[in-house]
């Protein structure tokens, strides 16, 4: 039997440079933070030649081919898993609420399948390999972030460069000024749960829409994307420098520029509770994810009169910490 549990994530600044169709033009530089908040995969031999699959939904096929989850049929031929396995999927948060959790089981799934057959692999070649999975296989008009925060883990910067090659480095903040971020930001769920990939996929096209009587840098949603990349580079010295009033101003206009890049970014509802988060002891906020539903997360001065007020509106806080060490094997016995 082995367990492996990789985290979830929250974005920090950045989010959306790092999808192919902006970093190979332009690079990204984003950051993310892992959260104590988990997606398990469990893994077990089996004497029947089945392949039993336990995840939202039961398959139990006769090979790899037959197996309707995609991430999971491309993991197992990958590894050369044919058979005679039973794979369990659990998750902290559901999915679809922008936290990151297709590449987070992606990750975790990887995982646990290296350590069943021995491949030798780091953090940082995990997520690669997930990525090649979810982007290069499945097509999946997505970023590299969710892969790569899951795999490291922590209050982590990443840089990505034309040719797509990922390097990690953490934010380097005082002890004091991690804590004090640890406390101060409060996570509320919308109740909304959506695919990221619809929203994602706009952005990618429209980011695609250049040529030769077009400059690229002219681009609308190449132009909001530059933004937020410098708006990115601004908050990670915010955050070394300790200064979270600053932060939370930050991501108020972080979050300004992102609900410009889709009209399904945002609703009546989110930017209702938002207002209210605003009036109530919140510095500064924005919407966790691709947008259209998820999690709000807010950086409180009055945490007290936050949570009140929200939870008077119908939200729901999940309190977290974050993750330091990413994925991990819990059990391998």
């Amino acid at each position: 039997m082995i367990i492996v549990k990789a985290p979830l994530r929250i974005s920090i600044a950045g989010g959306g440079t790092d999808l192919a169709s902006y970093y190979s033009q332009f690079e990204s530089t984003f950051i993310s933070a892992a959260i104590n908040k988990y997606i398990y995969i469990s893994l077990h031999p089996i004497f029947i030649d089945n392949i039993i699959l336990k995840y939202s939904e039961m398959e139990k096929v006769k090979s790899p081919d037959e197996i309707k989850h995609p991430i999971v049929r491309e993991a197992l031929n990958q590894v050369g898993i044919r058979s005679a396995m039973e794979i369990s999927s659990f998750a902290d948060i559901p999915s679809g609420t922008g936290l990151g959790s297709s590449g987070t089981f992606t990750v975790a799934l990887l995982k646990a399948l290296y350590t069943y057959k021995n491949i030798n692999h780091n953090n940082m070649s995990l997520a690669e390999d997930a990525c090649k999975i979810e982007i290069e296989k499945l097509g999946a008009p997505i970023g590299k972030q969710d892969q790569y925060i899951s795999s490291v883990g922590g209050l982590t910067q990443f840089h990505i460069d034309k040719l797509g090659h990922v390097t990690s480095k953490p934010l380097e903040m005082p002890a004091h000024v991690r804590t004090d971020l640890e406390e101060h930001l409060l996570l509320f769920f919308t109740g909304y749960s959506r695919s990221a990939n619809d929203i994602l996929r706009e952005q990618d096209q429209k980011t695609k829409e250049t040529g030769p009587a077009v400059k690229s840098n002219s681009n609308e949603m190449i132009e909001n994307l530059h933004t937020t990349q410098e708006l990115g580079t601004k908050i990670g010295k915010a955050l070394e420098h300790g200064d979270l009033n600053e932060f939370g101003r930050l991501m108020n206009t972080h979050w300004e520029f992102k609900k410009k890049r889709s009209k399904n970014m945002s609703s009546g509802k989110i930017d209702e509770w938002y207002k209210i988060a605003m009036e109530n002891g919140a510095i500064g906020g924005k919407l966790i994810g691709a947008g259209g539903g998820g999690f709000l997360m807010f950086l409180a001065d009055d945490k007290r009169r936050l949570r009140k007020a929200l939870r008077e509106s119908g939200m729901q806080d999940v309190p977290f910490r974050f993750d330091n060490l990413g994925a991990q094997v819990v059990l391998h016995d």
